[in-house]
């Protein structure tokens, strides 16, 4: 319609009233006032419909009250009732720099192969003190996409997000990373190096509710997976050394259960591995895995000089990967997990290989931020290595430590690089709990008050019921494969 607005802004509030008034007048404050704003209420059961109710006589304001449905449902609505070209959302805890609308709604209006565009922000504090500013990408220069823009306050053609049908409501978090998956293969993204949202910390945010984030976006990397070729395989390999004078590390129990088995338990319930193998010289190990799961867990014989502690692994896999080939096949893909991780959920090694296959990377590995201030020693004493003195926090400069054990590698690179992990390299970010390694005494009294606490009795082992079901799949799906 010709008076149709340029920008639809929405804010979804649920119980916070204490912020909303300062969310709304950011909006209506804004240098660029060729836009509508939209408030719709979550099912609020505070004092935030008294504050909206007072903004509905300003002529670009309209609200919308309804019971508690969620954020995407709620996201969903607001699409179905925008005019605007762009599509916004700002939370109600969180508020816009004045510029906001006009410098976003200019860079999408002067390149019409970008389907979002996404500010730096600030870090704000309930009390409105800006803990940092954070400061994405130059994405004109980045070559992996795969660290999403933020959910909101990210402006977004309504034409994309009508395209790929809007957004999932089976998900109750992480819109920006399913909007981010489903559209980065359609559209450019572009970003803005300037701090134009303000966004809050608090206790309550649903960004510190680490389990829900990473299931969420284990389902939705899964539902936007692409169906692999029938012929590809990928082999889990478990390197252990063992070789112990007394009882073999892996054979130790925790809850009662060698951590030999949680491992071996975690590669046979990922959906993505075809084949499991452990590779040891310790013919106690190999003599007991051949009781406990014959013929599902091959077998590799590991020479001594393999596993001496002065060798690479790179060896080890070459190895194992000659063997498979032998006994099996070869495999097109190799997720390498260590021992020393008892935790490390099955759907993170399913997510490492759909990242890969999602974003074309050599490998992925498991990792997590490293947020503390870390020191080098240069000579004169220890200096500060990462950039968190002051206030500017800098995408370029954040630092990763490998965690959980965790790499999946196309075995095309092995003896290719001087890495194998290859030249583009992928990640997944692990939970604390995937993240535990077992290097010490205290690290396995760690584990053992994890698995009393998280697991219930048998939770961790592998049912049969489950390997049966599993085998089924794969055989109804070889099935309807056929010619």
């Amino acid at each position: 319609m010709a008076n149709s607005p340029k920008v639809t802004v929405y804010i979804a509030n649920h119980n916070y009233q204490e912020f909303i008034e300062k969310s709304i007048l950011s909006v209506l404050s804004q240098t660029m006032q060729d836009f509508e704003l939209i408030i719709i209420d979550d099912g609020s059961t505070d004092n935030s419909k008294e504050i909206i109710e007072k903004h509905l006589d300003h002529p670009k304001v309209t609200a919308i009250f309804q019971k508690n449905n969620g954020l995407n449902i709620t996201n969903n609505i607001a699409i179905r009732a925008s005019s605007g070209e762009y599509i916004m959302r700002l939370d109600a805890d969180d508020y816009l720099d004045s510029h906001a609308l006009a410098i976003l709604s200019s860079t999408l209006d002067r390149s019409p192969e970008t389907g979002l565009v996404f500010p730096d922000y600030y870090l704000i504090g309930t009390d409105e003190s800006i803990l940092g500013i954070q400061k994405r990408h130059d994405f004109d220069a980045v070559k992996l996409k795969d660290q999403p823009a933020h959910g909101a306050c990210t402006m977004i053609r309504k034409k994309l997000l009508e395209e790929i049908g809007g957004y999932d409501e089976s998900y109750k978090c992480q819109d920006g990373f399913d909007l981010w998956i489903r559209s980065v293969k359609r559209y450019d993204v572009k970003n803005i190096n300037l701090p134009l949202f303000y966004y809050r910390q608090h206790p309550t945010s649903l960004s510190k509710n680490e389990e829900k984030i990473h299931s969420t976006r284990s389902k939705i990397l899964k539902k936007n997976s692409k169906k692999p070729p029938a012929h590809r395989k990928i082999a889990a390999i478990i390197p252990v050394r063992g070789m112990e004078r007394e009882t073999p590390f892996v054979l130790r129990k925790i809850n009662g259960t060698p951590l030999i088995d949680w491992v071996v338990n975690q590669a046979l319930n990922a959906e993505t591995i075809d084949k499991v193998a452990v590779s040891t010289p310790d013919h106690r190990i190999q003599e007991y895995l051949a009781f406990k799961y014959g013929q599902e867990v091959i077998i590799i014989d590991r020479s001594k000089d393999l596993a001496a502690p002065n060798t690479l692994i790179d060896e080890t896999i070459k190895n194992a990967v000659a063997q498979l080939e032998q006994t099996w096949q070869k495999p097109d893909i190799l997720a390498i997990l260590y021992a020393e991780n008892p935790f490390r959920r099955s759907r993170y090694i399913d997510d490492a290989v759909r990242v890969m296959d999602f974003f074309e990377v050599d490998s992925v590995l498991g990792v997590r931020p490293e947020d503390k201030l870390l020191y080098k020693h240069r000579g004169a004493g220890l200096t500060p290595i990462n950039s968190k003195q002051g206030l500017l926090r800098l995408e370029r400069e954040e630092l990763y430590k490998a965690v959980g054990g965790l790499s999946v590698v196309k075995e095309g690179n092995l003896g290719r690089f001087e890495s194998y992990f290859g030249e583009k390299v992928g990640h997944v970010v692990l939970d604390q709990q995937s993240s535990l390694e077992i290097g010490s005494e205290w690290d396995w009294k760690m584990a053992s008050l994890i698995a009393e606490e998280v697991f219930e009795p048998g939770s961790h082992s592998r049912p049969h019921s489950l390997q049966s079901a599993k085998r089924l799949k794969r055989a109804k799906e070889s099935i309807s494969e056929s010619p």
